[in-house]
Formats: structure tokens, C-alpha cells, sequence
């Protein structure tokens, strides 16, 4: 699970409050807050009456519920554990169009990474749930079985029949890092088809906004500070028609033998991070946005930040402690994200 990041009211108006727009009719702001994959998903937008908003954001929360039920790794019953029980079994299953979108992505940013970003993590991520739980390392023969069912060339996706295989027994797909910001996308996308522009949908740490509020030059979000003494205070970026996501160990990790480590997990070592860190990344979509998070994470910020310049209008905020010197790295264009820069 991702951390929470602050939505700013400062510049919103309270719900209900008229503000003429530009074009069309005035515009009242209204919020919904709903469970969903786990997490509260946050939805503002603004529309000329309640009845507009009310629909909109129900439609929104409907298509999130619905990607729950394909892409979900806690539900049994979803199409992504489906697809993992037929591991070892030389099985070329169809997938959705969600899941097909969603896998190719992750096999995509898998290849660019050399395998730190990696879909078929969940073995390594099942044996560290339970260490944080017990507050035990996992056990070196048991975490020995689990990577040798992890390794992104053992899923194997044919475009032509849009169908997956999982090679080897024991495999498990895990997309806590690209089906949040994939449902994200989606949310705001049914938004924009029913003519609700002015909106941001979030959950949990990742979020994208669509058009600005009435009278605003962008969305005001916080970057969130690292949760230790003398850490950089908390930044604020002013965004429109873009996304971010965050990622970090602050709310889940576990400390054993005065060791910290994340509930992020390297899959090509099989072991939780040790950096404590928070990396916030901007996109033009949050399904980038989320990826690359993760993806610089395990990356560290020389080969994080090299990363990120290879995708347009993508920047990256990373700060850290890896030992007891607080580091912070960010990519050239980040600081144009800011308040009192430019919005993009």
C-alpha cells in the first residue's frame, strides 16, 4: 500500500459554493471519499449542479471496482489470482483488456529496468507480509524457493492473442506498484467522458488531476517530508493534466536486529529496501507515475534519476536516509513543477 499524500484546501472552495467558470454555467465543488482496492480512493470535482457530480463520481467508483475485480493479488476470486494458479501448468490464458493493458506496461518498464521493476515479485512480497507481521527475516531456504519463481522473463505475453503464460510453478503476480495508477487513470477518464474536466481522483499516494479548478492556475499538492528529525520540509507542486504517485516505507516497514526495512522489495535480490526513502514522481499519466515510483526506488537515484529523464515531461523527487545523513536527489525539471513555478 502506498502512503497518503495531502490535497491542499487552502485555494478550494467549500463544497456547493458557486464559481462562475469561463465557460458554461457556474461551478460548484464536491468531494467523495469510498473504500476501494483496499484504500480510500478520494474523488474532487467541480460541475454546474450535484446531480452531474453525484452520477460522475459514481461512474468513477464503479469502473475502480470493477479493475479491483480483474487486477486484485488479495482477492482469490479476481482474474490476476486466476491467472497465477495456472503457473507451471504451459497455459496461455486470455486476459482482459485491463489486465493485457496493465501486464504489458509492467513487462515493458521490466525490460527498460533490467528487472527492478518486476510483476512477478509476489512470492518474495507474500514471505516479507509475514516477516513485518512477525517480525522475523524470512527464512533463507524459504526465501530461496520464492525467487526462483520470480524473474519477469517467466511471463510471457503474446500480443497477437493478447494472452499471458506463467512459465514455472509457484509464480504470483503481484501490481501493487501500477494497478493503482492504472485505476486512477481510468477514474479520471470516465470523469472527462461525462464532461466532469475539472476533477482529481486519489488514491492513496498516487493521484491525477485533469483541468484546473475555476480561477486557479493548478491543482496545490503536497510533496510529503520524510518522517525524521531534521528532515527537508514538505514541498508543494501546482499541477494540471498530469499525475503523481509516491512511494516509500513510512508507514510499512519493519525494523529486525535494528535494521529498517521496507515492504518495497527488490526482485532481483528478494529483500526489502534499507534507504528509508520517499520517491515522488510526476507524470503525464499516474499508471507512469506509479511504476517509476517503485521502479526508482529499487533503482537508487543515480540510475532512478536516469531513468525518468527517458520519459517526457516525467520528473522525480527523491529524499532519503540511507544511513544517518539525509540525502535529496531530484531530476532537472522537477523544480518547474513547483509553486511558484510553472504548472505543466
Amino acid at each position: 500500500m502506498r502512503m497518503f499524500l495531502a490535497l491542499l484546501p487552502a485555494f478550494l472552495l467549500a463544497a456547493g459554493c458557486a464559481t462562475p467558470s469561463r465557460e458554461g454555467p457556474p461551478l460548484a465543488r464536491f468531494e467523495f471519499t469510498r473504500p476501494q482496492m483496499g484504500l480510500p480512493f478520494r474523488i474532487v470535482l467541480y460541475a454546474p449542479d450535484a446531480a452531474t457530480a453525484n452520477a460522475a463520481a459514481e461512474a468513477a467508483f464503479a469502473r475502480i471496482s470493477q479493475l479491483n475485480d480483474s487486477l486484485s493479488d488479495y482477492d482469490a476470486d479476481s482474474e490476476l489470482s486466476r491467472l497465477s494458479r495456472t503457473a507451471g501448468e504451459g497455459k496461455a490464458v486470455k486476459v482482459s483488456n485491463d489486465l493485457w493493458t496493465v501486464l504489458e506496461r509492467s513487462q515493458a518498464l521490466a525490460r527498460r529496468t533490467d528487472g527492478a521493476f518486476d510483476v512477478t515479485v509476489g512470492p518474495v512480497v507474500n514471505l516479507w507480509r509475514k516477516a513485518r507481521r512477525e517480525k522475523q527475516l524470512p527464512r533463507a531456504d524459504r526465501l530461496a524457493e520464492a525467487r526462483a519463481a520470480v524473474g519477469w522473463r517467466k511471463l510471457e505475453l503474446d500480443p497477437r492473442t493478447r494472452t499471458a503464460k506463467l512459465l514455472v510453478p509457484d509464480m504470483r503476480l503481484d501490481l501493487g506498484a501500477i494497478a493503482k495508477g492504472y485505476a486512477v487513470d481510468e477514474a479520471l477518464k470516465v470523469l472527462r467522458a461525462r464532461g466532469v474536466t475539472r476533477a482529481l481522483v486519489a488514491g492513496g499516494g498516487d493521484m491525477a488531476v485533469g483541468d484546473t479548478p475555476p480561477g486557479m492556475a493548478g491543482w496545490r499538492i503536497e510533496v510529503a517530508a520524510l518522517d525524521v528529525t531534521n528532515a527537508p520540509p514538505a514541498r508543494f507542486v501546482i499541477l494540471r493534466n498530469r499525475a503523481l504517485a509516491t512511494s516509500g516505507d513510512i508507514f510499512q516497514h519493519v525494523e529486525i536486529d535494528g535494521v529498517r526495512y521496507s515492504h518495497i522489495v527488490d526482485p532481483r535480490t528478494g529483500m526489502g529496501l534499507t534507504d528509508h526513502s520517499l520517491v515522488t514522481v510526476i507524470a503525464r499519466d499516474c499508471t507512469t507515475a506509479d511504476s517509476l515510483a517503485t521502479a526508482v526506488s529499487v533503482l537508487g537515484p543515480a540510475k532512478g534519476l536516469k531513468l525518468v529523464e527517458q520519459f517526457p515531461q516525467t520528473a522525480a523527487h527523491i529524499v532519503r536516509r540511507p544511513g544517518t545523513n539525509i540525502e535529496v536527489h531530484e531530476s532537472r525539471n522537477f523544480g518547474s513543477y513547483e509553486e511558484g513555478g510553472r504548472a505543466r
